[in-house]
């Protein structure tokens, strides 16, 4: 599950990070008000610097156009009115672009050095990792690609945690000097701690950056600017906080949809449905059909059982796709008779309407019965024909579809 920015930052700044004052609006004419609150916490005069900033689950969104820097309420105002008003259509989020809902007004801050850190779970040592560069407020993928020494790992000890020792030796890597290496420790340290008491999956702050020297802060501040946080769906029935930060405007209608019915679904590009009871099936499914030359147009894992009531909404949600111009149904009967699945098959297929070519592969438990109920149901299901095996399944419904 993924949460927007101003929670991100919100998460940082209630574990004691240091955090710029702001706050979220959905209005436009709530923007001049946020923006004077947001500078006067932050000790800013009149004329003050401020950010606004779309709240999206997709990047981008400075060269999109969607975060503006403003110094008067009059531009606060016309940047929400501009953000509230367009699509944000940048590389992540497609041409078709997203609508924006919410956005985050908060103070803004002088900035001489900017770095980037996480957190995530790096597979290959199986240990969670705390990764941070030198080069923040770029992307952290195009930093690995032009510069991957610039990368700095600090592996977290699973029972331990990390230890201070850690993050005062990264800090100094970094190039953190004198009371910086302190904050910036300090940083790491709570990111660490977030981390394994929300269940994250990623723990980002891109970027992290140094304000300039000044009386008050001679070696200057480092402070959390942008917040980026991701978390365990299977953990959330403990993390009630966070469940209750989720935004089902940022989702998919149809991912919705199915999560509602038990249903794992995610949609992609191409044109021909996938319906798979197991993972690692529907996996096996889309790779075949791309051999093929297919293309899936999802991922949908109906999960052992495959009952009437289950197939019948998968196809419902694998049909509200325009795009789809034909379904390929493999099932593998393991503990559920494929006579079963069969019948359950035929059933929904009847009550949905099928107008698209329909492709059903069946293997394992009573797979004689169940093909032969596929057989008997073909005058009642024109578009329906049966595949011997996983090839011929993805060969007919890629030569259908062409």
């Amino acid at each position: 599950m993924k949460v927007h920015e101003y929670q991100g930052r919100q998460i940082l700044a209630d574990a004691g990070a240091p955090v710029p004052p702001g706050e979220v609006i959905e209005s436009a004419s709530e923007a001049a008000a946020a923006y004077e609150r947001a500078v006067k916490e932050a000790g800013l005069g009149e004329g003050g610097l401020a950010v606004v900033k779309a709240q999206v689950h997709a990047g981008g969104r400075g060269k999109a156009g969607f975060v503006k820097l403003v110094k008067s309420a009059k531009e606060a105002t016309e940047a929400a009115e501009f953000m509230l008003s367009n699509k944000m259509v940048s590389a992540q989020t497609g041409p078709e672009g997203l609508d924006v809902s919410k956005l985050l007004i908060a103070a803004g801050v002088d900035i001489e050095k900017e770095y980037y850190l996480a957190i995530t779970t790096d597979r290959a040592t199986r240990r969670n990792v705390l990764i941070a560069s030198s080069e923040g407020g770029v992307e952290i993928e195009q930093v690995a690609e032009e510069n991957p020494d610039a990368i700095l790992k600090e592996p977290i000890h699973p029972l331990m945690g990390l230890q201070p020792h850690q993050a005062r030796r990264l800090a100094f890597r970094l190039g953190f000097t004198g009371r910086q290496v302190g904050q910036a420790a300090k940083m790491m340290l709570t990111l660490a701690k977030v981390y394994e008491q929300r269940d994250c999956t990623l723990a980002e702050i891109n970027p992290l950056v140094v304000t300039p020297p000044t009386s008050e802060h001679p070696d200057g501040q480092v402070l959390a600017i942008d917040a980026k946080f991701n978390f365990d769906d299977n953990a959330l029935f403990r993390q009630k906080s966070i469940a209750d930060m989720f935004d089902p405007t940022e989702e998919n209608p149809a991912e919705l949809r199915a999560k509602e019915h038990d249903l794992s679904y995610i949609a992609l590009d191409g044109n021909i449905g996938c319906l798979v009871n197991g993972a690692g099936l529907a996996m096996a499914t889309m790779d075949i059909v791309k051999h093929h030359g297919g293309e899936p147009a999802n991922f949908l894992d109906v999960g052992g059982s495959a009952s009437k009531e289950a197939v019948t909404e998968a196809f419902k949600i694998i049909l509200s796709d325009d795009a789809v111009r034909g379904v390929m149904v493999n099932i593998f009967g393991g503990i559920m008779r494929c006579d079963v699945i069969a019948g359950a098959i035929i059933a929904a297929a009847k009550e949905v309407g099928f107008k698209v070519p329909l492709v059903v592969r069946l293997e394992g438990t009573n797979v004689e019965e169940g093909r032969a109920l596929l057989e008997e149901a073909k005058s009642d299901i024109p578009t329906m024909q049966a595949a011997t095996d996983l090839a011929d399944a993805a060969k007919k419904i890629v030569a259908a579809v062409s």
